[in-house]
C-alpha cells in the first residue's frame, strides 16, 4: 500500500512539471471562467442541464468528452458517476436525442481488460480539469493521466504512463456497424464507425485516423466478444483496436486523431490540415486562444467571481451548437457528406439542433454577434432543402421526428430582416411556402395538422393531431415572421395578406370565459373539462399556464383578447405566485420537466422548459417593466450557477444558457423579426460588445448590486430613454445604453403607450 501511494504521488509531480508552463498561460484568460461541468449533474429523472463536458471549439464539427455511462446511453457522463470507460469522440445534441458516429480511446496498464464495464476505472473529480479547450482526468486503477485537447474536426490526445511492461490502448468503435485496422509500420490505427439513432442515409459512415508517437510491440482486435491477439483488423457489428507497449515512469504517449464523414482520405487530410505536426501544448493554445478571442467579444465587468464564471459558462453553451457539418477538401473547397441524400456535395451543411428551442434566443444571438456565421447557417439550410426536399426543424444529423412547430421559417426571416446576406433567399422562401402548405415526412417536418390550420385557422383538438393548441400558435406566429418577410421581398398582395391573417390565427384559441388558451374542438367548441395545469395534451412539455404567453409578435393583440393590458399582467402576476399544481395525464407519470417546475418554487413559471422562458419581458409590454426586472434578476440569481447542478432544466442546444447571456446583457429578443430587444435588468455594472463590424456598444450600470435591480432611468448616447426595448440597428452602430440602477422600483418610466415594443396589433399594418 505504502509503495502504491508513493507512485501516485510520483505521478502527479512528474505531470505537474510537465503542465506548469501550460497552467501558466491560462491566467488571466477568460476560458478560466468556463466550468463544462455545469449542466452534469443530471439524469432521466432530473435535469440540471443534461449536458456533457463537450471538449470542442465553437461550433466544432467534433467533441470529445470523458465517458461514465454505457455505450449507447443519452447520458454518457454524469455527475455523480465514479469511473470512467473511455474518452468519446461525441456528436450528442441532447441525451433525448441520443448520438452518432461515436468512438472511445481508453488506456490500461496490466492485465487487458476490453469489457466496458470491467475495465472502467475509478477517478475523481479533484483530479480532473475540465475546460473547452482542455481536459484532464486521473485514472486510478491503471495510474494513468489522460489529457485531451481539440480542434474543428481532429483532436490531441497525451497519455502520462507509469512504468509498466504492459501498457495498452483501446479504441472502442462501438456497436451498429464498425471496422478498425492495425497499421503499426505507420503507428496509425484506421477505421470506422456507423453507429446512430435515426436520421442518416444508409451509406453512413464516420471514418476516422490515429496517429501514435510510440511503436507497438503488440497488437490485438475484439470482434463481437471474441478477441483475436496479434490481429490487425476486424470488421463486424462491434469491433475495437488494441495496442500496447512498455512504457518508463513518467513516459507520456501522444496521440493524434481526426475524422471524417466523407472518407479515410479526408479523415487523414483533417489530421494533416488541423494538427500536422503541432505538439500537444501548441494545440492546446491555439484552442484557449480561440475560445477567448470570441469571449473577448463580450466583456464583462464588475460582477462577481461567480457571476463571470455562470455568464462565460452560458457563453460557451451558447456557442457550441448547431455544428459544423462540413469539411474543406483538397483543394480548400467547403464541402459535407449530406446527412440526407448519402452524397458528397459543396457548400455548408450544419446540424444537431432543435428550432423550437433556438429560435428563441440562441439564433438571435448569432444574428447580433456573429452575422457571418449566420450567412453560412442560412445557407445551409438552403443545401438541406435542396437534398431532402424540406427545411429541418430538429436534425442530428438528419431529419428527427422531434417537437412542434415550424420555426425555421422564423430564423430565416429574422436572418434576412437584420440584414445578413449571402444565401438564397429566393430557394429558402420556396421552402417555407412548402411548409405552408404541406405536411412533411414526419410531424416534426412540415405542418403537421396544416389542412386544418389553414382552413380553420386553428389545428382542432379532436382530430387526432396531437398538441394541436401548441401547434397553431407556433404556426401563427412563423407566418407573422412570413408576412414580414414577404413584405420585404415585394411578394404579391395576395400572399402579404394572407400570411398576415394567418398571423391572428392566435386568437382563435383563446377562450375568453377563462382567459387561457386552450383546446377547441372541429365545431368551434372549447374542449372540456379544462384545466389550465394539464401539461401536454393540447400542449407541448408544458401547460396552459406556459402557452398562454406564446404570441411572441403580438402581446398587445393578446391583451385586448385579455380584456386589457391591466387584466393580461394579472394573469401574468399571478403566474408567479400560483400554486404549483399540475395534471400528468396526458403522459401517464411526472415528466421531469414538471419536476423541475415544481423544485424552482417559483408558482406556475417553469424557465426549466422553453415556452415560457419569454413571459417574464412581456411585462415591457404591458407599461409595467419594473416587475419584469425583478422576476428576471430573480430567474438568473435563483435557477442558475456555475456548479454541476446550475442549470434549472434542459440546456437544449443553448437556449437555457443563452436566455441568461441576453438577460445578464440587459435585454432578449422575444419575438425575432421585429428587429427589437426588450430592456430587462442587466446583471453587470458594465458590459462591452465587440461586434463583428467593429463597433463597439457599451452597456454601463455603475451602481448595480445585488440590491439595486430596477431602472430608474436610461440614457441612450447621452440622450435620456424612455423606451422598454432597443433596436438591433442601434446595437450595430455602436453606443452606449447607461442603467441608473436603483434599490426601489420607477413606477413611471417605461409607462406610455410609445415606450411600448412592437406588437403587430399597434404597429403591424
Amino acid at each position: 500500500m505504502e509503495m502504491r501511494l508513493r507512485f501516485v504521488v510520483l505521478v502527479f509531480v512528474l505531470f505537474a512539471l510537465n503542465t506548469s508552463g501550460q497552467q501558466k498561460s491560462g491566467q488571466g484568460s477568460l476560458v478560466e471562467y468556463v466550468n463544462p461541468l455545469v449542466g452534469t449533474d443530471s439524469d432521466h429523472a432530473l435535469s440540471n442541464g443534461n449536458t456533457y463536458p463537450a471538449i470542442a471549439l465553437p461550433w466544432g464539427m467534433n467533441f470529445w468528452t470523458p465517458q461514465t455511462n454505457k455505450m449507447g446511453n443519452g447520458w454518457g457522463y454524469r455527475y455523480h458517476d465514479v469511473k470512467i470507460r473511455g474518452f468519446k469522440q461525441t456528436h450528442q445534441p441532447s441525451p433525448w436525442i441520443n448520438d452518432y458516429a461515436a468512438f472511445s480511446i481508453f488506456p490500461e496498464t496490466g492485465k487487458l481488460i476490453v469489457d466496458e464495464n470491467s475495465r472502467a476505472s475509478w477517478f475523481s473529480h479533484k483530479a480532473e480539469v475540465s475546460k473547452p479547450h482542455y481536459y484532464r482526468a486521473y485514472l486510478a486503477d491503471y495510474y494513468v493521466v489522460t489529457e485531451i485537447t481539440p480542434t474543428e474536426r481532429a483532436a490531441q490526445f497525451r497519455f502520462t504512463f507509469p512504468e509498466s511492461a504492459s501498457s495498452h490502448i483501446l479504441i472502442d468503435a462501438f456497436n451498429k456497424g464498425s471496422m478498425v485496422k492495425i497499421l503499426p509500420r505507420e503507428k496509425k490505427i484506421t477505421g470506422y464507425c456507423r453507429n446512430n439513432d435515426g436520421g442518416v442515409p444508409e451509406n453512413f459512415h464516420n471514418y476516422f485516423v490515429i496517429r501514435f508517437d510510440k511503436e507497438f510491440t503488440e497488437t490485438a482486435t475484439w470482434k463481437d466478444s471474441v478477441l483475436t491477439l496479434g490481429s490487425e483488423m476486424a470488421e463486424g457489428n462491434h469491433v475495437m483496436a488494441i495496442i500496447s507497449f512498455k512504457t518508463k515512469k513518467g513516459e507520456q504517449v501522444h496521440a493524434r486523431v481526426a475524422s471524417s464523414f466523407i472518407s479515410l482520405e479526408q479523415a487523414e487530410l483533417n489530421l494533416n490540415t488541423e494538427v500536422g505536426d503541432q505538439t500537444f501544448d501548441q494545440t492546446r493554445s491555439k484552442a484557449e486562444e480561440t475560445w477567448n478571442k470570441e469571449f473577448a467579444r463580450v466583456k464583462v465587468e464588475g460582477g462577481t467571481v461567480d457571476q463571470n464564471r455562470t455568464f462565460y459558462t452560458a457563453l460557451y453553451h451558447t456557442m457550441l451548437f448547431p455544428r459544423k457539418f462540413y469539411e474543406i477538401d483538397a483543394n480548400n473547397k467547403v464541402v459535407h457528406y449530406s446527412p440526407y441524400n448519402g452524397k458528397v456535395v459543396a457548400g455548408y451543411q450544419f446540424t444537431d439542433n432543435g428550432f423550437w428551442d433556438t429560435f428563441r434566443a440562441v439564433f438571435p444571438y448569432f444574428t447580433l454577434m456573429h452575422p457571418t456565421l449566420s450567412s453560412h447557417l442560412m445557407e445551409g439550410l438552403a443545401n438541406t432543402f435542396d437534398e431532402s426536399g424540406w427545411l429541418p426543424e430538429w436534425a442530428s444529423p438528419g431529419h428527427r421526428d422531434c417537437m412542434v412547430g415550424s420555426n425555421s421559417a422564423v430564423i430565416i426571416s429574422d436572418a434576412y430582416l437584420k440584414g445578413i446576406r449571402g444565401f438564397d433567399i429566393s430557394k429558402l422562401y420556396e421552402a417555407i411556402l412548402k411548409n405552408t402548405e404541406n405536411e412533411g415526412p414526419m410531424h416534426s417536418v412540415g405542418r403537421y395538422g396544416v389542412k386544418y390550420y389553414n382552413k380553420l385557422g386553428y389545428i382542432p383538438y379532436n382530430v387526432g393531431v396531437n398538441e394541436n393548441t401548441a401547434r397553431t400558435l407556433e404556426y401563427s406566429f412563423a407566418d407573422w415572421c412570413i408576412w414580414k418577410l414577404a413584405k420585404d421581398l415585394g411578394r404579391p398582395r395576395e400572399e402579404i395578406d394572407r400570411f398576415a391573417k394567418r398571423a391572428l390565427n392566435y386568437r382563435n384559441v383563446f377562450d375568453k370565459s377563462v382567459n387561457f388558451m386552450r383546446g377547441r374542438n372541429e365545431d368551434g367548441t372549447f374542449q372540456s373539462p379544462f384545466r389550465p395545469d394539464k401539461w401536454g395534451d393540447a400542449f407541448t412539455e408544458g401547460s396552459s399556464w406556459h402557452w398562454t404567453w406564446c404570441v411572441f409578435h403580438d402581446p398587445e393583440g393578446l391583451a385586448n383578447l385579455f380584456g386589457g393590458r391591466q387584466k393580461m399582467a394579472d394573469r401574468l402576476d399571478e403566474m408567479f405566485v400560483a400554486a404549483p399544481t399540475f395534471d400528468y395525464s396526458y403522459y401517464g407519470v411526472q415528466i421531469h420537466e414538471i419536476t423541475e417546475m415544481l423544485i424552482a418554487n417559483m408558482g406556475q413559471y417553469a424557465h426549466g422548459n422553453e415556452p415560457v422562458q419569454h413571459a417574464i419581458y412581456l411585462y415591457d409590454y404591458l407599461g409595467q417593466p419594473w416587475k419584469g426586472q425583478y422576476w428576471i434578476r430573480q430567474t438568473m440569481d435563483k435557477l442558475y450557477n456555475p456548479n454541476p447542478d446550475g442549470l434549472c432544466g434542459d440546456e437544449d442546444n443553448g437556449q437555457t444558457s443563452a436566455w441568461y447571456v441576453f438577460s445578464a446583457m440587459g435585454f432578449y429578443p422575444v419575438a425575432s423579426g421585429t428587429g427589437e430587444y426588450a430592456i430587462g435588468s442587466p446583471l453587470f455594472k458594465k458590459i462591452t460588445l465587440t461586434l463583428e463590424n467593429g463597433k463597439k456598444f457599451e452597456i454601463d450600470a455603475p451602481q448595480n448590486s445585488a440590491e439595486n435591480i430596477y431602472l430608474n432611468k436610461v440614457t441612450l448616447n447621452g440622450a435620456v430613454y424612455d423606451k422598454n426595448y432597443i433596436k438591433h440597428t442601434t446595437f450595430l452602430k455602436g453606443g452606449k445604453l447607461q442603467f441608473d440602477m436603483t434599490k426601489a422600483p420607477n413606477k413611471s418610466r417605461g409607462t406610455s403607450p410609445e415606450s411600448l415594443p412592437y406588437s403587430f396589433s399597434n404597429r403591424g399594418k
